[in-house]
């Protein structure tokens, strides 16, 4: 009599977790953060962007229910490193990331442009070289990565904020003497926010590089098999261009594995 009821607890015990396992893998959780122009979050709450395009895509493909999870940056890299979320796009991939999250290639967001850094006009500030920068305020985005040289030195003054709008308030205000951000999206966050743009002004100094967003998968869901059927999906799109029109909306580049060498 023992024996049958270990092995009835034991056939629930698997029905229940072959349950929950197909749960798991029919529904990716999306965070989305407002990264204007590449990912939006409207005042109504809806989100759109480039990486939703692209998995309202894969979703038509592999059959999955998608849920999109708006949140500040810091908060979805965090909900990303702890599994509370599936997926998150538009990451720059660093070693410590790599160590937390799964990166998927090729990065569908290419961008060519400088980590810059702003200043208010009136504080007659000069940044012409990168050892210019100690001693100074630094407003970062939390849990952003920007260049290596810059994540790695601890003996910057980095103030962590939420937002950047936060970021900008905190310039405008002179609780901080500097802001860095990628020029491209950061002078189009600007006008969005109306930030008085004229008060600011762009240090000379400035880190030129080619920029690689990708979409990275929480470690729990990376080794599941729709995140599996995801990575290959991705590299589908890519090699059949398909990647590249929903991304040329945005004013990104074409994305080809073999040209970036992924």
């Amino acid at each position: 009599m023992r024996l049958i009821v270990y092995v009835l607890i034991g056939t629930m015990l698997l029905i229940s977790n072959g349950s929950h396992a197909a749960v798991a893998i029919t529904k990716v959780s999306l965070a989305v953060d407002h990264g204007p122009p590449y990912s939006q979050i409207s005042d109504s709450g809806e989100i759109t962007g480039a990486i939703v395009d692209i998995f309202q895509l894969m979703q038509q493909q592999l059959d999955f229910k998608l849920e999109l999870v708006g949140c500040p940056f810091s908060r979805c890299i965090r909900m990303l490193e702890n599994g509370e979320v599936n997926a998150m796009g538009g990451l720059i991939l660093t070693p410590e990331r790599q160590k937390l999250m799964q990166f998927v290639t090729p990065p569908y967001m290419v961008i060519t442009s400088s980590f810059v850094f702003y200043a208010r006009h009136e504080s007659k500030l000069e940044i012409k070289h990168y050892d210019d920068l100690y001693g100074k305020k630094i407003a970062i985005m939390r849990g952003a990565a920007y260049f290596k040289r810059f994540n790695e030195d601890d003996k910057l003054i980095k103030v962590p904020v939420l937002t950047e709008k936060t970021a900008i308030d905190l310039l405008v205000k002179g609780r901080v003497d500097l802001v860095v951000g990628i020029e491209s999206t950061t002078d189009h966050a600007m006008s969005v926010l109306n930030q008085p743009v004229n008060n600011l002004v762009k240090m000379q100094y400035r880190h030129s590089d080619t920029i690689y967003g990708f979409l990275a998968l929480s470690k729990s869901f990376a080794d599941t098999d729709l995140a599996k059927r995801i990575d290959v999906e991705l590299k589908k799109m890519a090699d059949s261009g398909e990647l590249t029109k929903l991304v040329a909306p945005y004013k990104l580049p074409a994305v080809d594995r073999e040209s970036l060498g992924f």
